[in-house]
C-alpha cells in the first residue's frame, strides 16, 4: 500500500493516533498536513522529521479555521487527496450532571469538525474530479454504549451516519468515505487507565485480544482506507479493538 504523489490532510495529528497516522502516511509517500490545536511543539517536530509536511493549527469546530487549513494545503502542498478527521476530545461526566458547555464541546469538535472538514475537503476533491478518501476516527462507541460518555458515545454515534451519509453523496466525485473505530488504544487521551494496573487487568480480560492496541495498529487501517488498495470500499466501519466489540460477559 503507498500514498506516493498524493495529499493528506490529518487531522489532530500532535498526538497518539493521529500522530502514528501522519507518520505512516508520510512513510507510504504522502505529503501530510500536521493538523494541531494543542501539542503545538510535537506537530511541528513532527513536521521537521518528514519528508513533504506542514503544520497548520486550527480549531476544526470553527469554519473558518477548517478552510484556511485547506486552503494552506492546496497553496503549499498542491491538492488534498486524502483527510483523516481524527481530532476529538472526550470527558467524563455523569448523565444528570452533564452540562451544556461539556456537551457543546464534544459534539462540535467530535461530530461538527468532522462534517466541517469533510465537507471543505469533499469540495476539493469534487472539483479536482480526481475523487478521494475521506477516514474518520470513530470510536466502538459509535456501537457500543459507555455510561459517564453520553456526549461522546452521541458524537461518535452521530459520526457513523456522518459516514454512510457522506459515502453515498459524494461516491459520484470518486470520493469514498469510511471509518475507523478503535477501541482501547494506548494514547495520551488513555493515561489515566494506562497508570492504573487494576483498570488494565480489567480491559485485558474483555478484550479478547488480551491487550491495549498501539496507534500504529490503527494507522496502518486508516492507510488500507486511505490507498488504492481499498478502491472498492466505502460506507463502513472497520473495528480495530482487539475484538472488544464482540465481547460477551460469561454467565
Amino acid at each position: 500500500m503507498d500514498l506516493k504523489g498524493k495529499v493528506a490532510i490529518v487531522t489532530g495529528a500532535g498526538s497518539g493516533i493521529g500522530y502514528a497516522i501522519a507518520e505512516r502516511f508520510a512513510a507510504a509517500g504522502a505529503g501530510i498536513c500536521v493538523n494541531y490545536l494543542g501539542y503545538e511543539e510535537e506537530a511541528k517536530a513532527l513536521v521537521q522529521r518528514l519528508p513533504r509536511a506542514i503544520a497548520v493549527k486550527a480549531d476544526v469546530s470553527k469554519t473558518a479555521d477548517v478552510q484556511a487549513m485547506v486552503d494552506a494545503t492546496v497553496g503549499q502542498l498542491g491538492a488534498v487527496d486524502v483527510l483523516v478527521n481524527n481530532a476529538g476530545v472526550e470527558r467524563s461526566m455523569p448523565f444528570l450532571e452533564i452540562d451544556e458547555a461539556t456537551w457543546d464541546l464534544m459534539l462540535d469538535v467530535d461530530l461538527k469538525g468532522a462534517f466541517l472538514c469533510a465537507q471543505a475537503c469533499g469540495r476539493v476533491m469534487r472539483d479536482t474530479g480526481k475523487g478521494g478518501s475521506i477516514v474518520n476516527i470513530s470510536s466502538v462507541h459509535e456501537d457500543v454504549a459507555f455510561p459517564g460518555f453520553t456526549p461522546y458515545c452521541a458524537a461518535k454515534g452521530g459520526l457513523r451516519m456522518l459516514m454512510r451519509n457522506a459515502a453515498l453523496e459524494l461516491a459520484e466525485f470518486g470520493i469514498r468515505v469510511n471509518n475507523v473505530a478503535p477501541g482501547a488504544i494506548a494514547t495520551p487521551i488513555n493515561t489515566k487507565t494506562l497508570n492504573d494496573p487494576e483498570k488494565v487487568a480489567i480491559l485485558n480480560r474483555i478484550i479478547p485480544l488480551s491487550r491495549m492496541g498501539k496507534p500504529e495498529e490503527v494507522a496502518e487501517v486508516a492507510l488500507f482506507l486511505a490507498s488504492d488498495a481499498s478502491s472498492y470500499v466505502t460506507g463502513s466501519t472497520y473495528y480495530v479493538d482487539g475484538g472488544m466489540v464482540r465481547y460477551s460477559q460469561p454467565l
